[in-house]
């Protein structure tokens, strides 16, 4: 391969590291409601994952293609540009994983670039009109789309097995939650895996090691897939913790209806070409499928949290993207101390981190305290029918004994 210099070997390895975040931080869309709903196990919910998202990473080039041909001006880009954009989004996946919010990998890449470029090319390098129709129109409408596909298919999950014995009935949607997680773990292959196969080919490209508009090389392919399989392996157990306890308590019906309707609108979307977020899809199927059963409820101040990151994840990553852009703008000792930088501020994470220990023991030790009117509007609600005494019981939360009254949350 000509012209693979030193700068672009490392923008490789640090997409590939990126890649990596994804993986781990975007674990819980294919199998939090998996694993609090108890369907799975957390290592084996992992591990399928991990494979399915490797394969997944094969079916499809449409979405690297949106990334490597479409967003940016891709005549006028640096492999430091690149390279800037990358630590923009890793900071980003970091700093979210860290709190346990389930924020935008795929926003956090697209924010990192728009603002590298920016920085080095002007606006004019920007596509808006890709951006708008293929990253900010998708934004908003995945959710709401998600979310009312899910708070339907759970309503109609509910009234189709009125009839049905309960613990019957609970065996076949834990089978059918374990399969529709296995679809979208592979949708999330054939979506995500794809962002960090755009990236390297716009990288390759712009090192003049491939011609432009090239298709991602199959060494592209096969190492997106296996560092996004590997994250995924490792699990973000945070966010998993978030998504399947925070924002709402789920039984097997509703963990089936969101991940299925979460996996319809991945997948169409790749097929598209759409640079969607698997997680504005997945939270906003999870906190459909809340809302759709009687008595359901929703956490909207975890919510609200969630929101707020998603609104901050393009600028924030632009904002850091721009001020690396800036520094690589300095030469080779510029673009060491973004590096360094990058390696320091991801290590002192990490070690925040470990304060407080969240893995596949814990992740479905729920940390939000519930609220008084959460627990009214569970207990006064009549359960739908088919539902087990054990699904009950476990749909109404009680407060801690250290929790007063007044002290409950709402």
């Amino acid at each position: 391969m000509e012209n693979f210099s030193l700068i672009l070997a490392i923008v490789v390895v640090t997409a590939l590291a990126f890649d990596f975040t994804n993986g781990f931080h975007d674990t819980a869309n294919a199998m939090a409601t998996t694993i609090s709903t108890g369907a799975l196990k957390p290592k084996v919910a992992v591990a399928m994952s991990a494979v399915l998202n490797l394969v997944g990473a094969f079916l499809s080039v449409e979405v690297a293609n949106t990334i490597s041909k479409g967003l940016v001006d891709e005549t006028g880009i640096r492999p430091e540009v690149i390279f800037a954009a990358l630590v923009g989004a890793i900071l980003w996946n970091l700093l979210t994983w860290l709190v346990g919010l389930p924020s935008s990998s795929s926003h956090a890449l697209m924010g990192g670039l728009i603002g590298a470029t920016v920085a080095s090319a002007g606006v004019g390098a920007v596509h808006g009109d890709a951006l708008i129709t293929k990253v900010l129109i998708p934004a908003i409408a995945a959710p709401l789309v998600a979310g009312i596909a899910a708070l339907l298919a759970t309503r109609l999950t509910y009234t189709l097995g009125k009839k049905a014995d309960g613990k019957a009935a609970a065996k076949g949607y834990r089978a059918g939650q374990i399969a529709s997680a296995g679809l979208v773990s592979l949708a999330h292959g054939t979506n995500d895996a794809q962002k960090t196969m755009g990236i390297i080919t716009l990288a390759l490209v712009a090192g003049g090691a491939v011609a432009p508009d090239s298709d991602p090389p199959m060494w592209v392919i096969l190492s997106a897939g296996l560092a996004i399989a590997l994250g995924t392996y490792l699990g973000g157990w945070r966010i998993i913790r978030t998504m399947g306890k925070g924002l709402t308590d789920l039984q097997p019906q509703q963990g089936f209806a969101a991940q299925t309707s979460a996996a319809t609108v991945i997948l169409a979307s790749s097929h598209l070409g759409f640079s969607l977020s698997t997680t504005h899809s997945v939270s906003g199927s999870v906190m459909g499928a809340g809302l759709g059963r009687k008595g359901g409820v929703v956490r909207w101040s975890t919510a609200t949290r969630m929101f707020v990151a998603w609104g901050l994840t393009l600028p924030a990553a632009a904002l850091v993207g721009a001020l690396a852009e800036y520094v690589t703008g300095f030469g080779t000792w510029g673009t060491a101390v973004v590096a360094v930088f990058l390696i320091a501020s991801s290590a002192a994470i990490w070690k925040i981190s470990r304060r407080e220990v969240v893995d596949h023991t814990n992740v479905n030790e729920s940390d939000e305290a519930p609220g008084v009117v959460t627990t009214a509007i569970a207990a006064v609600t009549p359960p739908p029918a088919g539902t087990t005494s054990d699904d009950l019981s476990a749909t109404i939360p009680a407060p801690s004994a250290e929790q007063t009254p007044s002290q409950a949350t709402v």
